[in-house]
């Protein structure tokens, strides 16, 4: 790690070393899509589908006015002199040294300063330069370094839930390194501080300010999270929440801090702020805060519910959500060309409907191709952020590049995006659909799910994986992550099942669990469902045709399985009959419920009811 004095000394490696694309993202003719990380599998059938012989009710949302671009964010503050820190409030947190304070630089000097301070190198990307920067070591979260303070007696001591994801630490052990981080700032000439919202809803947003050691950092933030739009917000901004980011800086006490490395990300809610060491990866100043949001919005009056989805909405202001593990479609599925982007990773549902927490989106790089995720691939032009990718010697992108990492990644602004909704916020959703990829080839490709059988799901968050890489093994690997996001749930997971459960039922909100996996039979047996048959269960949810038919109950799941839907043959939706020994099927189904029973019996009596009933029937 990189030893400096002063921010200007900073400097991260070219990018390099990117990763083979997961087919999880690509809808394309040449790869899989909704693929578990690392693993790949033989290409979909790709049917000739002409989507304007549907008669959608879920056009592309109404055209906007006035796109947001790099010009529309001008706010920016350099102040300096020796009372810098007492101007933008930095002594509060007992920073007082730097005499020079850019403070939510505009697109174009943050740009400036990346390269005067030499922090990475521009890349040529396809459509437009592109800063670049290498994250060392850490090319992804550090979740076994993630700490949240237990403070006795305290508000979050009750309601944390205790875990090794929510690690508890103690309160003397955060106020070291919160004196080493102020320490550490206060031996620079300069800093980068980033005042903003998380949270389109100007109702339920929350004030978070970022106090960073590098131009890259700020601008990684600038991208992800809601930026003021004007200098009065600016002025006597009183943050909610501080992260100081001491990147360069390790914890060298660890062993006596009894934490688990050098790196060390941790959160004390009482005290209201964070302290980052160890670590460059971008992604920590995001996930960090979203962890924040599920821990704050289910206890603020009225409660609200924090959601690990992607979100879209249609000219008539139906609103989708889509739910659902890495690699079962929910980036792809939310990217679609007859409606609008609110948001692609993170959203909260409070009493006036869906709204994004973040201003930009994160996405993976590996594989890309112009063919396989148009939008994402034009998005990396001039005030995106590359991490990690492989920077060839004519200063061109490599994305197939894995020396480095699988996980290379670009964040941009979501205007970036042609097609997404600017408000960010719209009305309650009309559908939620959990996506899963069922390589057992048990699931169907879709079902109606009641509001119980929901609650069910959602805690259960089920996808399967094939470890495809190692020998021997032939077997789809089952992947339970509750609430479709557990690395960041900080309460118990059925306080955010109990809260969708009255969403559904205030709202009449329909769920559907779509499986984008396997029929015929297990991986290695049976094959991928057709892209056709994905993206027409979808349609068939969004235009509200699906409610229309007929359904059967499934025998073992309890699921309500449509016996027709227009464009699907009917004997893939009786996912049973595409197995050629019907018998083998019911062992096969009978060995899949058995392992979502045992997974939920850790819930089983908790929360204000017990959903164990809503599960399959063994």
């Amino acid at each position: 790690m990189l030893a400096t004095s002063s921010a200007t000394r900073f400097f991260v490696k070219r990018a390099i070393h990117q990763g083979a694309r997961t087919a999880s993202r690509a809808f394309a003719s040449q790869a899989c899509a909704f693929t578990p990380r690392g693993v790949k599998f033989a290409p979909r059938e790709q049917p000739a589908y002409n989507n304007s012989q549907r008669a959608f009710k879920s056009t592309l949302a109404e055209p906007r006015t006035s796109a947001e671009s790099r010009d529309s964010y001008n706010i920016s503050q350099n102040v300096e002199g020796t009372d810098a820190c007492l101007k933008v409030g930095l002594d509060k947190l007992g920073i007082t040294n730097p005499s020079m304070i850019h403070r939510n630089l505009t697109y174009q000097e943050l740009y400036e300063h990346e390269q005067a301070n030499k922090e990475g190198v521009v890349a040529k990307a396809e459509y437009g330069d592109t800063f670049a920067v290498d994250t060392g070591k850490y090319t992804g979260r550090s979740p076994k370094d993630k700490w949240v303070v237990l403070n006795p007696g305290s508000e979050s001591a009750e309601h944390m839930d205790w875990n090794d994801i929510n690690q508890p630490c103690e309160p003397w052990v955060f106020d070291e390194l919160y004196d080493k981080a102020v320490a550490h700032f206060n031996t620079l000439d300069r800093c980068y501080v980033f005042d903003c919202y998380v949270g389109a809803s100007p109702t339920s947003r929350r004030k978070v300010r970022f106090v960073h050691e590098m131009a890259w950092q700020q601008h990684f933030v600038t991208n992800m999270l809601i930026r003021p739009e004007t200098p009065e917000e600016l002025e006597n901004f009183e943050p909610d929440f501080t992260i100081i980011n001491c990147c360069s800086q390790e914890d060298t006490d660890f062993k006596r801090h009894k934490l688990n490395s050098e790196t060390a990300a941790v959160f004390n809610v009482e005290k209201s702020k964070a302290v980052i060491f160890g670590t460059w990866y971008g992604g920590e100043n995001k996930k960090g805060v979203f962890s924040l949001m599920n821990y704050w919005l289910p206890l603020s009056d009225p409660p609200q519910f924090p959601m690990h989805c992607s979100a879209n909405v249609g000219k008539e202001g139906d609103v989708a959500l889509f739910f659902g593990l890495s690699g079962t479609g929910k980036t792809t599925l939310s990217a679609d060309p007859h409606r609008a982007l609110i948001g692609d990773d993170e959203h909260g549902w409070d009493e006036e409907g869906v709204y994004n927490f973040e201003g930009g989106c994160y996405a993976k790089t590996i594989n890309l191709s112009e063919e396989t995720e148009p939008d994402i691939y034009r998005a990396i032009h001039t005030d995106a952020l590359l991490e990690n990718v492989k920077i060839l010697d004519d200063m061109t992108p490599d994305y197939a590049d894995v020396t480095k990492t699988e996980n290379g990644r670009v964040s941009y602004p979501i205007f970036h995006i042609p097609n997404y909704h600017k408000p960010q916020m719209a009305g309650h959703p009309e559908n939620i659909i959990f996506l899963s990829c069922d390589a057992f080839g048990v699931l169907p490709p879709v079902a109606k799910l009641s509001s119980g059988e929901a609650m069910y799901h959602f805690l259960s968050g089920y996808t399967a994986k094939v470890a495809g890489t190692e020998r021997g093994i032939v077997e789809p690997q089952a992947t339970f992550s509750t609430c479709f996001g557990a690395a960041f749930m900080t309460l118990h997971p059925t306080v955010y099942a109990d809260l969708l459960q009255q969403k559904l039922d205030k709202y009449g909100t329909h769920t559907y669990l779509v499986n984008s996996g396997w029929s015929g039979g297990a991986y290695g047996e049976g094959k991928r469902m057709s892209i056709k048959t994905t993206r027409t269960c979808i349609d068939a949810i969004l235009d509200g045709s699906i409610q229309h038919t007929e359904f059967k109950k499934d025998p073992i799941f309890g699921f309500d399985v449509p016996v027709a839907l227009d464009g699907v043959e009917p004997s893939v939706l009786d996912i049973r009959s595409t197995w050629s020994d019907p018998e083998k099927y019911d062992k096969q189904a009978k060995k899949l419920a058995q392992m979502y029973t045992d997974n939920f019996k850790k819930y089983e009596g908790k929360g204000s009811v017990d959903y164990t009933k809503f599960g399959p029937q063994i």
